[in-house]
């Protein structure tokens, strides 16, 4: 039987601990000497991978803005550099992975062979996942929308700002960001595909002459057609439809002005604006709602009118 006194006790444990030291500092002179230039190259090619992409994309959408006359084929060129940009960084960053594990003495046989089991087993959880993308596969090869498209998808409309093959970004008009998966789109309406409608239904009181209406009605939609702010959006002339619905006292007159994608706003305000002067100026009473009654207290023509109070 040994007996280990405490002075050889701390003796053992000095000598541990220089063992130990001793290895870390063979290890970090190791790893400093032949993995830490390979982690810097697989990092420096990864940046450069990433800012050759970032490069790319930023070319792809500056020569889409070019495209002016053509928004169709703009709409195109930022949709490819978004999926571009999506796919090509997830690529870069898998790849970095694989190099960056066995430098650390990772074994990426096993960690493959569990994560194939733990794939398999998750698969029945993230179906959602893959329905996602393959969704945003017929997307893409249907040319359903684009980025900068006007659409209304999920419930939501707004101008398309991103898309991928798993989600599909949309900001609306009061500036709220939406993240939609593309699995949860079944529908879509395409605002900005070839031409939109600029339709106003203009409200006119029923005692007014219908033919005088409408005479005024072409002539403020055509001077709207004719101006030189709107000759390049407006692609077909003003078309006033006529007595659309009666509600009461309430007559509703429809003018369509077909304009190019996404440019009825504008014309429809000022369309607005120049109606309301028009019929001021032709003495034309708007139409009301037959929801609102107008009452008139009766009058007793016996009654005299009240002098003034005498003190």
């Amino acid at each position: 039987m040994i007996l280990l006194t405490p002075a050889s006790s701390q003796s053992s444990a000095d000598s541990n601990f220089r063992d130990l030291a001793h290895d870390w500092h063979n290890d970090i002179v190791d790893f400093v000497r032949h993995d830490a230039p390979k982690l810097l190259l697989i990092v420096l090619l990864a940046f450069v991978l990433t800012r050759t992409v970032s490069f790319f994309v930023g070319r792809m959408r500056r020569i889409a803005d070019t495209y002016v006359g053509n928004a169709r084929r703009a709409s195109q060129l930022r949709t490819v550099a978004a999926i571009v940009r999506a796919t090509s960084y997830g690529v870069i960053g898998f790849i970095v992975l694989l190099q960056v594990l066995p430098l650390f003495n990772i074994d990426l046989g096993p960690l493959l062979a569990s994560a194939g089991v733990v794939g398999l087993g998750i698969s029945f959880g993230a179906q959602s996942i893959f329905k996602d993308m393959l969704n945003g596969i017929f997307i893409l090869i249907e040319d359903q929308f684009g980025v900068g498209d006007v659409v209304k998808i999920a419930g939501l409309q707004g101008s398309v700002e991103d898309l991928s093959l798993r989600v599909t970004t949309v900001r609306d008009g009061d500036g709220t960001l939406y993240f939609i998966p593309n699995s949860q789109i079944t529908t879509v309406s395409n605002l900005s595909r070839e031409y939109s409608v600029a339709s106003l239904s203009v409200s006119v009181d029923a005692g007014a002459d219908p033919d005088r209406v409408m005479g005024v009605l072409r002539q403020v939609a055509q001077q709207v057609r004719q101006d030189t702010a709107f000759r390049e959006v407006a692609v077909s002339d003003p078309d006033v439809l006529g007595v659309d619905r009666i509600s009461g006292r309430e007559v509703i007159y429809p003018v369509n002005i077909r304009v190019k994608a996404n440019q009825k706003d504008g014309v429809l305000r000022e369309l607005r604006k120049r109606l309301l002067l028009a019929f001021t100026k032709e003495g034309i009473p708007l139409g009301l709602p037959a929801s609102i009654v107008v009452t008139q207290a009766p009058t007793d023509p016996t009654a005299k009118a009240a002098g003034p109070a005498v003190p």
